[in-house]
């Protein structure tokens, strides 16, 4: 056992810094609590670079603990994704945390909780661990939605995202006692290596599609995304962060191991459902987000949407696919912080989230201005930013299995569709900040020296990700690249 708890330590780690910053709090002065963030983001700058670590990464492709727990380039790469998401929300819940009317080393806990259980569900090789990681992450952020107990908007995400998320995991659990009645074993190896002779029992196929059923309400996929709007808006702005980028990629690097290499013949089977799943996810998201005003809100409408071609690198059913999504993820993590972080700077708590806030925002704070409107750029795939690459990468995926299929054609064309949209609703941002119908507040807009480093970061990274991509594409490549187990 010893020699196998090496293989979790990153997570051990994470997980006894959120236990001590809890301790930490005992004996701390509140005004001194809100310093405990800035620990927190520095140890888990070094967890970081731990997870490079010669002796560590050595371990890659190996299992531990009776199967159920693998350590391959998937897992690296969302584990370090993760991480660095993980870091640019504590450096943010440290500028949110005046909002909070106590609790802040709690609020701080409860994020390394929740990435705790995102590291796990990266590595998972077994339902068992499945199920425990996504409860993990769920449970901590029913607490970090409804953080805000003096706001009643947060109190009603709550609510919302515990029934909503008690019915998805509901299914999830149904699905996955289906599955091992049928198939016999928790354990993906053994039901990759039986699954073709699985396919003819409909108690095994309901089984996986309850358990897709719980993972797409993760990723907000349609028919399960009404939560994410009511969520969005009312949860403290970290936490509806943590939750659009670390709680999506979790459920993607679930599905990309289920149904990219445990079951691909099942995959290969309900690529029809797939496509209109993806389909009606971009459309939904898309048409729903251009009437709105509330930014948040318009986030949530674009994530769901985001979900959707997403979703095409699994309709693809190849590695580029695979590569699609982690590449397309990490220039939506960046991008994603620097907006939400942008969006708490300029407006007060849980009000003037209005769209008509950003007016003058480029004479208020030109540095901001140009920030986010690089973001909406990059969020509506204009080259050459990050944003357009992944597009790009998806809609190639699947372009290269379309001949033939009109169904690949269909789902293409609501893509580029989805895109057209998508483009008049980012750009109305732009307008908001460049050509405001009204400029009435003129008050230059403070920032605090980390959250302009911070910002600044995501820039790099979007520029990076969007002007040099080789490197980037590379990496994520090799990480797509799922091997059969190691006997």
């Amino acid at each position: 056992m010893d020699g196998q708890l090496q293989f979790v330590q990153l997570e051990m780690m994470v997980a006894a810094l959120g236990l001590l910053i809890l301790l930490a709090d005992l004996f701390l002065p509140s005004t001194a609590r809100r310093s405990l963030g800035w620990v927190a983001a520095g140890a888990l700058g070094l967890v970081f670079l731990l997870s490079f670590r010669g002796g560590y990464a050595a371990l890659a492709d190996a299992e531990a603990f009776g199967g159920i727990y693998r350590l391959d380039a998937l897992a690296l790469f969302f584990k370090r994704f993760f991480l660095l998401s993980a870091i640019f929300v504590l450096v943010f819940a440290v500028d949110f945390a005046a909002r909070l009317r106590g609790g802040v080393s709690e609020y701080l806990a409860f994020i390394l909780f929740a990435l705790t259980g995102m590291m796990f569900a990266s590595s998972a090789n077994d339902f068992s661990l499945l199920f425990v990681s996504i409860e993990l992450i769920t449970v901590t952020f029913y607490i970090l939605v409804s953080f805000q107990r003096h706001r009643l908007h947060s109190l009603e995400a709550g609510v919302k995202y515990l029934i909503l998320g008690a019915v998805s995991s509901a299914f999830l659990v149904y699905g996955i006692a289906l599955v091992f009645g049928e198939a016999g074993s928790l354990k993906f190896d053994a039901i990759r290596a039986a699954h073709a002779g699985l396919l003819g029992s409909n108690v095994f196929l309901f089984g996986m599609l309850f358990v897709f059923a719980g993972l797409a309400f993760k990723i907000s996929a349609f028919p399960f995304q009404v939560w994410a709007p009511d969520v969005y808006q009312g949860a403290p702005t970290p936490t509806t962060t943590f939750l659009a980028v670390g709680s999506k990629a979790a459920g993607f690097v679930l599905l990309i191991r289920l149904f990219g290499s445990v079951v691909p013949e099942l995959t290969a089977q309900w690529t029809g459902m797939l496509m209109v799943v993806a389909a009606l996810t971009i459309l939904y998201g898309n048409l729903c987000a251009v009437p709105q005003r509330n930014l948040k809100r318009l986030l949530a409408y674009s994530g769901i949407a985001n979900a959707g071609y997403l979703l095409m690198g699994i309709v693809a059913q190849s590695d580029d696919g695979k590569a699609a999504i982690l590449y397309y993820l990490a220039g939506y993590l960046f991008t994603l912080v620097a907006t939400f972080m942008i969006i708490h700077l300029i407006t007060s708590e849980g009000e003037g989230e209005d769209i008509a806030c950003l007016a003058g925002l480029n004479k208020r704070s030109p540095f901001l201005a140009f920030v986010l409107a690089l973001c909406s750029v990059s969020l509506a795939g204009i080259p050459p930013l990050a944003g357009f690459f992944g597009k790009f990468l998806l809609v190639k995926s699947v372009a290269a299995k379309a001949f033939g299929d009109a169904g690949y054609f269909a789902l293409l064309a609501v893509a580029v569709f989805g895109v057209v949209v998508s483009i008049y609703y980012y750009f109305g941002i732009i307008r908001a900040i460049y050509w405001p119908k009204d400029t009435s507040d003129d008050s230059p807009v403070p920032i605090a020296w980390p959250t302009r480093i911070a910002l600044g970061l995501c820039v790099a990274a979007i520029l990076y990700l969007g002007l040099l991509p080789d490197k980037p594409i590379n990496w994520a490549n090799a990480a797509a690249k799922i091997e059969s187990a190691p006997d």
